[in-house]
């Protein structure tokens, strides 16, 4: 609820859940308060030259906001000399704002964008961030959903401020490239088998069919339709051996996918953990094109509030200058994302993530805790934003999906 204003008041009466959500959505899609949504919807109702049709009200539950000092009394004068009740009147007057005001069209992207999520020493939960990350960019844009208002939790661990609002609902692609098909399993899909057409094959120019077959729909309610995966395959193990042959090889994986970007605002490489040439491909792939925004695609490293980390971090970041100075491209880095952070673990993690955070380019953008609800997701073989909507690590994909949109 606003906070009250010197030249507003507060109103109390009834709105059925068949307004009061559509009302939250549409006011947050519009960047609108939700009481200025309201006093522009009375206003109008006001000025009708005759009544709208009976709106269903059955239900309706108690509704507050603040309005401009003396708007209510005149509503209501209104209302009762046009013999319509306040609820019914407040009703029709939030529908007419609705229909006045219709959700904005969404923009989709002339060059899809490209979020490549790396680091070549394993085990710092890239594929749970791929796939979180690909999971909030395909949530409902007609729909709430919580996410922390700050990107990055703060050095005493305090919660921050949670926000609702709607989802991206962008059409996502997010591709399992590494041979160990963590995210496959973890998505519940199939894994491709070695005799089959597969990513690698396709790069490798040995496969027979077209790789939009490959693609599967991840059939989850929360993403109406909006999210699919590339299912892994093992034959990525010897991706490098394959490329080796390959003519232009820095651009296998642009020419594979190539077919598929068409049918995608943004697709999502859960990177195998690797610094050879599998590893050129994808930061080839996720170079800034002509006529693209900066920022738009690139390379996110994920990292642990660790030492070793450290190490990894320098490498991988070498391997990304030599291919900027070597191929002449614009690689633009999405930024850290520091991933299972918790503070109790002690001073190794709090310090690490002070060290995280000097690092100004590429800087943090988004810290995500370690917390139980990934593991069970994991368990469950579902997309954490699927399993559990509400947890902390999922109001901080949200926000990181933000960040780097």
């Amino acid at each position: 609820m606003t906070s009250p204003q010197s030249d507003r008041e507060k109103v109390v009466s009834k709105l059925p859940a068949a307004l009061r959500q559509p009302l939250k959505v549409r006011t947050a899609q519009l960047g609108i308060a939700l009481q200025d949504a309201v006093g522009e919807g009375i206003t109008a109702w006001r000025a009708l030259g005759s009544n709208l049709a009976a709106i269903d009200t059955a239900g309706a539950e108690s509704f507050s906001t603040w309005l401009p000092e003396g708007q209510w009394d005149e509503f209501r004068t209104d209302a009762s000399a046009r013999g319509v009740s306040l609820i019914q009147g407040l009703a029709q007057s939030v529908q007419l704002w609705l229909d006045t005001n219709p959700a904005p069209t969404a923009e989709r992207p002339t060059i899809v964008r490209r979020k490549v999520i790396c680091n070549q020493k394993g085990g710092v939960g890239k594929t749970f961030v791929a796939g979180g990350l690909a999971s909030a960019c395909a949530e409902d844009s007609e729909e709430l959903y919580p996410v922390r208002h700050l990107k990055q939790m703060s050095d005493d661990n305090l919660e921050a401020e949670i926000e609702e609002l709607v989802g991206l609902g962008w059409r996502v692609l997010v591709v399992d490239f590494d041979p160990q098909c963590h995210l496959t399993k973890q998505f519940g899909q199939e894994i491709i088998p070695r005799e089959d057409d597969s990513l690698a094959k396709h790069m490798t120019g040995e496969a027979k069919g077209d790789i939009r077959d490959l693609v599967v729909p991840v059939a989850e309610e929360a993403f109406g339709g909006r999210l699919f995966l590339l299912p892994g395959c093992h034959d990525a193990f010897l991706l490098d051996l394959g490329l080796a042959r390959v003519r232009a090889r820095e651009a296998a994986l642009e020419r594979a996918l190539a077919p598929l970007e068409d049918d995608f605002d943004c697709i999502v490489i859960d990177c195998l953990p690797s610094l050879g040439l599998s590893m050129d491909t994808a930061i080839y792939y996720g170079r800034r094109r002509e006529g693209e925004r900066p920022g738009a695609s690139g390379i996110g490293i994920v990292v642990l509030a660790e030492d070793s980390s450290a190490d990894a971090y320098e490498l991988l970041v070498e391997q990304v200058e030599d291919a900027r100075n070597d191929l002449r491209i614009d690689v633009d880095y999405l930024g850290l994302i520091v991933n299972q952070y918790d503070s109790r673990r002690g001073y190794i993690a709090t310090s690490s993530l002070t060290e995280w955070k000097a690092i100004k380019d590429p800087r943090v953008v988004a810290v995500i805790p370690d917390r139980a609800p990934q593991r069970e997701a994991v368990r469950m073989k579902q997309p954490l934003l699927a399993y559990d909507r509400t947890c902390e690590q999922s109001m901080n994909l949200r926000a990181l999906a933000r960040e780097i949109a």
